[in-house]
């Protein structure tokens, strides 16, 4: 009875979603709705109308914040893919003991084994990632040609990165696209370039979220509810499972197979196995369950979450600022920054996305500048725009580009905001990509401004700051202390 109960409410949402898709089934691309394990080659770009950038106008600077590229499984996820095979081969064998009939059960599933198994190492850029920053470099340079028309030195051009290697890596093959041809190096005249990178534990501007113990605090206390949260949705699709291919499926088992599809669709361009076992109603709700989670740890879900990212805000303004006093100044080419690129995480493109005002609903902007807590993202078939396979899918990024505008223009200073290489609508600009300079500085920028990264992280609520800033090393040693008990098991 309590299974029946549980069928309703995913069977009703079956038949709108398949009536109201009737038209695009074959249409329907599992491979757009991973969540943030999507490759960013199959991110749909977005119908929002670019503003007109006014005539006379060039850009003068670029600051790129973009996640890593596609990335293998982590050594903790390959572990989980080994004992789903072990789980597989269990219930499949129990089901032929009792002669259930197994005629809907996919043949591949009977004697499925990872396609990581062995594998020593996990968490690397693959293939793909190498070639989606390298071909986001390419595209970089022809968009902005001015920009990039210069001999490169690390003050014209720095490129920085996290210290973990998928997102140096990451950074090399941006670096590579962005300078082929333009270097002395082999055949490919391949150039030479720096990559730097703060210690993780003192890195507050692309890993603020390693160094501030009240977000760890709260991501340890939110874990268990946001599992709760979820757990109707899966428990409805584990029901809707067994009842379709009479396997006795857990919860951990639907949660497995998800994740497997996500890796099979992402990493292996493979759809018609694990993923094949959910309808897209089904698909549709793991990947609301995913973007749940995402909101709440991660995004709008709470005010820390973005703002320990205001370092990282700060240090794209501080660019601007030196760009238009070089401007000004007619510094000689060569001798300032046109360009500052930054290769990081999900867990640092999600918050400045958050802290520019993305993927916001109707009065939301208002309510966050009144700092009041958002509603969740609807549940399918509602429609949302917080989809993490657009927000922060593999090599997701933000790129925000400073105009100079001649005298008679409307403002001297512009900037536009593309995020994954499209424009996108600011609120804090009225809805538009593109922002007068002071107007972008005055409602995008100065409300975060008054936020102090060091009070938002290590100061407890009701405490006063009672000293200065904490120094690096101290971080270094309480982040040395606390390593062991750091959980970074769903970082991306």
């Amino acid at each position: 009875m309590v299974r029946a109960k549980l069928l309703i409410p995913l069977v009703l949402f079956s038949v709108f979603f398949l009536h109201s898709n009737a038209g695009d089934e074959e249409a329907f691309d599992v491979r757009q709705h991973l969540s943030s394990v999507s490759r960013y080659k199959d991110v749909a770009g977005n119908s929002f109308v670019a503003s007109e950038i006014p005539d006379g106008c060039t850009p003068i600077h670029l600051n790129l914040v973009a996640r890593h590229g596609t990335r293998s499984p982590t050594k903790k996820r390959m572990k989980e893919l080994d004992n789903l095979a072990a789980r597989l081969a269990s219930i499949v064998k129990e089901a032929e003991e009792q002669k259930l009939p197994l005629q809907n059960l996919p043949g591949w599933l009977k004697e499925w084994e990872s396609p990581w198994k062995g594998k020593q190492n996990g968490g690397q850029l693959t293939v793909q990632g190498e070639e989606e920053l390298y071909e986001l470099g390419i595209r970089t340079r022809e968009r902005f040609p001015n920009l990039f028309d210069e001999d490169y030195h690390p003050n014209v051009y720095p490129i920085k990165s996290s210290q973990i290697p998928r997102a140096s890596a990451s950074a090399v093959a941006f670096g590579m696209g962005l300078f082929s041809g333009k270097g002395n190096l082999g055949p490919g005249k391949h150039q030479a370039f720096a990559v730097t990178s703060e210690s993780r534990a003192s890195d507050i501007v692309l890993r603020f979220h390693d160094c501030c113990n009240n977000y760890k605090d709260y991501r340890k206390s939110q874990e268990p509810s946001v599992n709760k949260l979820k757990e109707p949705v899966i428990d409805e699709i584990t029901s809707a499972l067994t009842e379709r291919y009479k396997l006795n499926f857990t919860r951990q088992d639907t949660s497995s197979l998800w994740f497997l599809c996500k890796q099979e669709a992402s990493l292996l361009n493979v759809t018609d196995q694990a993923c094949a076992l959910f309808n897209p109603s089904e698909v549709a709700l793991l990947e609301w369950t995913d973007d749940l989670e995402a909101f709440i740890l991660k995004g709008y879900g709470k005010a820390l979450n973005y703002r320990m990212g205001v370092p990282l805000l700060k240090d794209v303004v501080q660019s601007m600022d030196q760009a238009i006093e070089a401007h000004e100044e007619k510094h000689a080419p060569g001798t300032y920054e046109k360009a500052r690129m930054r290769f990081a995480h999900a867990e640092t493109v999600v918050p400045f996305s958050c802290l520019l005002g993305l993927f916001l609903e109707g009065s939301e902007f208002q309510q966050i500048k009144r700092e009041q807590p958002l509603e969740h993202p609807p549940k399918p078939p509602q429609k949302r725009n917080w989809k993490c396979s657009n927000v922060a899918p593999f090599g997701g990024n933000n790129m925000l580009v400073l105009y100079s505008c001649p005298a008679k223009s409307s403002s001297k200073y512009f900037v536009q905001v593309l995020h994954n290489e499209h424009p996108v609508p600011v609120p804090g600009c009225d809805g538009s990509d593109l922002c007068p300079l002071d107007v972008f500085k005055e409602k995008v920028v100065a409300p975060h401004l008054k936020h102090d990264y060091n009070a938002v992280c290590n100061i407890k609520a009701g405490q006063q700051e009672q000293k200065p800033a904490t120094s690096k090393l101290s971080q270094l040693f309480r982040w040395l202390l606390s390593k062991g008990n750091d959980d970074t098991r769903n970082e991306l």
